[in-house]
């Protein structure tokens, strides 16, 4: 019995709004599937929500997180001078970012190769947890485990998002935390730098673009 292990660099971004509804953007230039972008929603109800690029994409997000709808389509993030705008089926999103900040320096200070290891998320996991409330390592399913190395940080300091046409209402804390993983997004708003690495007993299998 092999390990299949496969990792992500990109940016998180996550957010909630006055309606309830947080958001969570995963946007990945590199992974084994090629670059790809994804949202996670949760709405005031509770109800989780995937929206994915592909067939492909969804199935392996929707096999490690938890949905209660899937929905396939194109997903945009598109980055200019602070702002991020996303599409992606019914949700439209634009954010800021502002000036980082001393956990955004503190992150970028820590050496790269150390980062990326899974000692140093198990080490790190204890002070996410107490000053984030986040978690750098766990696992959402059986068989599965992760990790998240963070390399920086920017607090968001302002989004408009839409929902099917309708306004989502003004920027506001990611509470009650996201319920997709084994840990949410921090409570505060904020786009993080990371690779997300998600390792599954088993026989390794070959994943290409």
């Amino acid at each position: 019995m092999g390990r299949e292990r496969l990792s992500f660099d990109g940016w998180i971004a996550a957010a909630g709004t006055g309606s309830g509804t947080r958001v969570v953007v995963g946007h990945w230039p590199e992974s084994p599937f090629g670059p790809f972008s994804d949202v996670m929603l949760e709405r005031a109800d509770g109800r989780r929500l995937l929206l994915a690029p592909t067939p492909r994409t969804a199935e392996y997000v929707a096999g490690i997180y938890h949905f209660d709808e899937v929905r396939t389509g194109p997903v945009s993030v598109c980055r200019r001078d602070g702002v991020w705008d996303v599409v992606a089926g019914p949700l439209v999103l634009c954010f800021t970012v502002g000036r980082r900040g001393a956990l955004g320096y503190a992150l970028r200070a820590v050496p790269r190769p150390l980062a990326r290891r899974p000692l140093w998320a198990a080490v790190a996991d204890v002070p996410a947890r107490l000053m984030a409330g986040v978690r750098t390592r766990g696992s959402s399913r059986p068989g599965y485990r992760q990790w998240y190395a963070a390399a920086d940080l920017w607090p968001i300091v302002a989004a408009d998002a839409s929902f099917d046409g309708i306004d989502l209402g003004p920027l506001a804390p990611v509470f009650p935390p996201v319920r997709f993983g084994f840990g949410s997004a921090p409570a505060r708003p904020a786009l993080v730098r990371v690779r997300s690495t998600v390792e599954r007993a088993g026989p390794g299998r070959a994943v290409g673009p």
